[in-house]
């Protein structure tokens, strides 16, 4: 009897234990995302600001000969880094929606650093969203780290393994390779170029990127912590499948950026990407197997609550507005010249290239060229007369 009520204390101790380990690592694992985070938002700002200090400076330096740019790169990687690790440390469905964190500080910095003066009543009228935004991603923050999973177990290779060849895995993975493929031929076969087309691409190569990059960080951290995982051939393929799904989620990034506004893109790629990575993490990484319907529930809220706070920040983000010279009739009927009069005859940007400025200039009404007259397309004749001084004058 003594023995048996040992054995039972000594059982609740050791999932007390257990409990208490994961706990920790949660909160090291979501601490590293959140300073990863602001150092990338950081880091971002600052190489933003010494491109537009050499702009205003009309500095011929290039942008790599600055300090502030060198700086903004090493906090980069350095952000980046912290990231990466904080995978090894707490369940992927935990660290994934903490990039929101990133979206706050660059609005907060941007505001600061790299906007302009308004008066109180511009103010108050063009940051109103920004300020609710930032409140409702806080608040959706705080509740999904506070009843997200978890359960976290250490990823060494027959755990990653096992996890690979497991139908739920194999499954999705089917599912996902079939509608990537139907999405791609939509895409490039019958120029489907929407942006949620381009933005689903884009998320289920991520939520396969974030499942290598979590099995790779804590395959790592094992090897450093003396148990060698790194002569497994699994972390290789975890490692190919990482830098491959990285380089084309870039790709069709870019080719996004060509077509659409960049607020857009970062708050519909957000809700996507996060989407895909908590199911990927659930599936895979069986994340919220021991978590109970109300921690889910609360867990699904604060990630929906967040959703619409990232929305509502980049929404309200004031679009840039580059010079373009434009065409103007002011010299005489019928023959443009190139004057920044503030008359826009070209076609404004309407989300894909075109010919014309790429600002959105709302106070600005689009005129049109004048048809030329019949006597300029016809050849001279004694009837037709040249135009007088004072044609011009009153053109």
């Amino acid at each position: 009897m003594a023995g048996v009520e040992y054995s039972k204390v000594d059982s609740r101790f050791q999932v007390s234990s257990y409990e208490s380990s994961s706990y920790t690592e949660n909160l090291i694992g979501t601490l590293l995302a959140i300073f990863g985070n602001l150092l990338v938002s950081i880091s971002l700002s600052i190489q933003k600001y010494s491109h537009v200090n050499l702009a205003g400076n009309k500095d011929p330096r290039a942008y790599y000969r600055t300090k502030t740019w060198w700086l903004g790169l090493f906090l980069t990687i350095l952000g980046e880094f912290g990231i990466f690790v904080s995978y090894a440390f707490a369940p992927l469905s935990l660290i994934a929606p903490l990039s929101a964190v990133s979206v706050i500080a660059s609005s907060i910095l941007g505001f600061i650093f790299l906007r302009e003066k308004w008066k109180p009543k511009e103010f108050l009228k063009r940051y109103f969203l920004s300020f609710i935004g930032c409140a409702l991603t806080v608040a959706g923050t705080y509740l999904f780290v506070s009843f997200g999973p978890n359960s976290h177990e250490k990823l060494d290779a027959e755990n990653i393994i096992r996890h690979v060849i497991g139908w739920p895995f194999l499954l999705y993975l089917v599912l996902g390779i079939i509608a990537f493929c139907l999405l791609l031929y939509f895409y490039r076969q019958r120029n489907a170029n929407y942006l949620i087309v381009v933005l689903m691409l884009v998320a289920l190569l991520g939520s396969v990127t974030v499942v290598t990059v979590k099995a790779i960080s804590g395959m790592i951290l094992l090897s450093i912590l003396g148990n060698p995982q790194l002569t497994y051939p699994i972390f290789y393929v975890m490692f190919v499948s990482m830098v491959a799904t990285v380089v084309f989620q870039a790709t069709f990034l870019s080719q996004a950026s060509h077509r659409y506004d960049s607020s857009l893109i970062a708050s519909v790629n957000y809700i996507l990407s996060t989407t895909f990575a908590i199911i990927a993490g659930a599936i895979f990484y069986l994340e919220f197997n021991h978590e109970d319907v109300l921690h889910i529930c609360m867990f699904l809220l604060g990630c929906a609550v967040c959703f619409l706070g990232v929305f509502l920040i980049t929404k309200n983000r004031k679009k840039g507005k580059v010079f373009e010279p434009y065409v103007t009739m002011d010299v005489m009927q019928g023959i443009p010249t190139i004057h920044d009069k503030g008359r826009a005859v070209q076609p404004e940007y309407n989300g894909s290239f075109s010919y014309g400025s790429l600002g959105n200039n709302d106070s600005i009404t689009p005129a049109t060229l004048p048809v030329a007259q019949e006597q300029l397309a016809a050849s001279p004749s004694s009837n037709s007369t040249p135009y007088q001084s004072a044609d011009l004058k009153r053109d």
